[in-house]
């Protein structure tokens, strides 16, 4: 489709390069007064169409499901005995005090809500902390990585918002937060806001071999708009990792466990050490969470670790269910193929191995992705290495339940789809071709595609 769209538009690569700059320069200026301007029609109304288990769970899944949909909503402290709490090992730094608090919008697993819990953390059990300038009531949650030591060396690791001095159980731990007015002023902070969770447990059974193959698919159309891509992989196997903005992480078991430290502090058999080298803030056994092996009476989702549930949710979560087509959807889903937007965001994969929670094999993955690396651009750059990825290289980001999702790209900096698509162009990214072409597009078919994405 996007082969003929530009064969029938442009006779040679030097006028598609030409076409693009001219239809940047004069498309982002805006439109002529008085004209229809395609804009975000905004977050989609109705149920959440998430949230729920996947489809198709056998045997004890479905039970396992509801077990691990409470863990994942428990609140820490540090001890675990402060009122509303369930469970312990909270900091000493952290970012939240649950997976439900940050994984929220418009389901548990979700992304930020309109309200900002950070907010409230800031004081949970007693802490005294400062808020961040960066954080707001109204703005999206964030976690703050540094992009360097203070020797000038590369960081990129993330430096917890909060810690726990001042709260009724931390003893005599005093620490301090970090000076994130000072690495503001010094251009040395950077943000990145929670990854939906919704569907991961099919993404993680898309085999290797398959996003290779789509990788490396519809070559013509990805080299002359200077598409090219690359996965994540694991520096031990060479396998592909795909979980994260930069899909750094390798699998959902791992992906909750280093969240669970970093976002928490919490200990637990994957991350077995605290980040605070203080001893006065090292305040419980270690790890924090582990499997329980003290009783024979507990339910088997009780003897596994929070880590495990945590992973346990992920993997059988459902994903976003899109809302019914409209001619308009319809229209937009034709052009979001067209202008080569599906050549990122790859509308389906399929998983390969018989999948133990249900069975199932080759079951299509409608996540909006290839899971591959591209470098976005200085724009979108954010100085951080992870893996192979490059400081200016993200995963394409999954883009099913956009509909419901209110912030976009990495640093949540926008809460407009328009705007978002807008920010993917910028000198070097591999997105410019395929923004051109959008914005060559007559307002209402530009329409057509927000409403299309606003569908999902």
């Amino acid at each position: 489709m996007l082969r003929s769209y530009v064969n029938s538009h442009l006779s040679s690569r030097s006028k598609l390069t030409v076409c693009f700059t001219l239809v940047l320069s004069i498309s982002f200026a805006g439109v002529t007064f008085g004209q229809f301007e395609a804009r975000d029609p905004g977050l989609r109304q109705g149920p959440a169409g998430a949230g729920g288990p996947r489809p198709g769970l056998r045997g004890n899944y479905p039970q396992a499901f509801v077990k691990a949909l409470n863990h994942f909503g428990e609140v820490n402290s540090i001890s675990g005995n402060q009122p509303g709490s369930d469970s312990q090992g909270l900091g000493p730094r952290y970012n939240g005090d649950s997976c439900k608090g940050c994984h929220v919008q418009p389901a548990v697993g979700g992304s930020s809500p309109a309200i900002n819990p950070e907010v409230g953390f800031a004081s949970i059990f007693g802490a005294r902390n400062q808020l961040p300038p960066f954080i707001t009531l109204d703005g999206p949650i964030r976690e703050a990585r540094f992009l360097r030591l203070p020797n000038g060396a590369p960081d990129g690791g993330v430096h917890d918002l909060f810690v726990i001095t001042g709260m009724f159980d931390a003893g005599n731990c005093n620490i301090a937060q970090p000076d994130f007015g000072a690495a503001l002023a010094a251009g040395n902070v950077i943000f990145r806001i929670p990854t939906p969770v919704f569907g991961l447990g099919i993404v993680e059974e898309i085999t290797d071999a398959n996003i290779w193959a789509n990788g490396a698919a519809n070559q013509f159309e990805k080299s002359i708009l200077g598409i090219h891509g690359r996965p994540n992989v694991s520096g031990n196997d060479g396998s592909i990792t795909r979980f994260g903005w930069k899909a750094q992480g390798k699998s959902l078991l791992m992906f909750a466990g280093e969240a669970y430290n970093v976002e928490m502090g919490v200990t637990n058999e994957l991350f077995p050490n605290e980040r605070e080298s203080s001893a006065a803030c090292r305040l419980t056994a270690l790890p924090e969470d582990s499997e329980n092996l003290s009783s024979d009476t507990f339910p088997a989702t009780d003897e596994s670790s929070d880590t495990t549930n945590f992973a346990m949710f992920m993997r059988l979560s459902a994903p976003p269910i899109p809302a019914a087509p409209t001619d308009s959807t319809l229209r937009g889903r034709t052009l979001f193929q067209s202008v080569g937007c599906a050549l990122c965001h790859t509308p389906s994969l399929y998983t390969g191995s018989t999948s133990v929670a249900t069975g199932e094999t080759n079951v299509p993955v409608n996540a909006f992705s290839d899971f591959l690396l591209h470098d976005m651009g200085v724009g979108l750059a954010d100085g951080v290495s992870q893996g192979v990825a490059e400081p200016d290289e993200f995963r394409t980001a999954p883009l099913w339940g956009a509909g419901q999702r209110i912030f976009f790209l990495h640093d949540g900096r926008t809460k407009d789809l328009l705007e978002a698509i807008r920010q993917h162009a910028s000198p070097g990214s591999e997105a410019n071709g395929v923004i051109g072409l959008f914005y060559s597009l007559p307002e209402q078919q530009k329409q057509d595609l927000l409403n299309f994405l606003r569908s999902l």
